[in-house]
């Protein structure tokens, strides 16, 4: 489990990205790359990291459920996931 300060960090750089997206991508299409340097840096998205929605885990993230292995594992066999289903052959 990911110390609450690096998932508020995580949200944090969310939110900056967020808000700046439409300023970087005006200044990016008129090619102004000294007014790109000057916004802040965790404005930009290269500096976001993937993490588990429930525990913040940064390694093992499947993207498509926003989960950790782990926490994706422990959904799917408790039925908590609709759709999935463990396989067998």
């Amino acid at each position: 489990m990911a110390k609450e300060s690096i998932k508020a960090r995580e949200r944090k750089r969310q939110a900056l990205v967020d808000q700046y997206a439409a300023k970087r991508a005006a200044l990016k299409e008129a090619g102004d790359y000294a007014a790109l340097d000057q916004l802040p840096r965790n404005a930009s998205p290269v500096r976001l990291h993937n993490r588990c929605k429930l525990t913040g885990r940064p390694r093992g993230y499947i993207r498509y459920f926003g989960l950790s292995r782990n926490m994706f594992r422990d959904m799917a066999l408790n039925g908590k996931i609709p759709g999935v289903k463990k396989a067998s052959w």
